[in-house]
């Protein structure tokens, strides 16, 4: 199975309260098969936007997928999981490091940058979140 991941993350305060927001839609008819915020707590925007991509790779394995592509308006999430840039925060070391180990376990992941408008559910998942400071969504069961 194909699909297509979109993830975003946020906080409001840098650290702050942070939530990330994922969707997962089947790459041959676009159905959604998930789609969730998910509420951090207090953390930054970088690793928020990085538990997004963590908590998306982990479903996606679970749904099965063979292959997955990835969309984020992060152009440093992106940036850094194909390899452009070095991830220097010792606090994102680890997000990297698991997310590059879940990445392996499909037979393609690719990462692609969008712009912020193309990846309006997936902000406001992380907006709903972190108005109810709680997971909505999938994540909520």
């Amino acid at each position: 199975m194909k699909v297509r991941i979109h993830i975003d993350g946020g906080a409001r305060g840098n650290p702050g309260p942070a939530a990330a927001g994922v969707v997962i839609e089947s790459a041959d008819d676009g159905a959604v098969l998930y789609e969730a915020g998910l509420y951090l707590d207090k953390t930054t925007n970088n690793v928020a936007e990085y538990s997004g991509l963590v908590a998306g790779l982990e479903t996606a394995a679970k749904l099965d997928a063979g292959e997955v592509d990835i969309y984020s308006d992060s152009e440093l999430l992106i940036r850094q999981m194909t390899g452009e840039y070095r991830v220097k925060s010792d606090g994102l070391k680890p997000y990297y490091q698991q997310a590059r180990q879940l990445a392996r376990g499909f037979t393609r992941c690719d990462f692609h940058h969008v712009r912020r408008e193309q990846n309006t559910r997936a902000d406001s998942l992380v907006n709903l979140a972190l108005d109810c400071a709680t997971n909505v969504g999938d994540a909520a069961d």
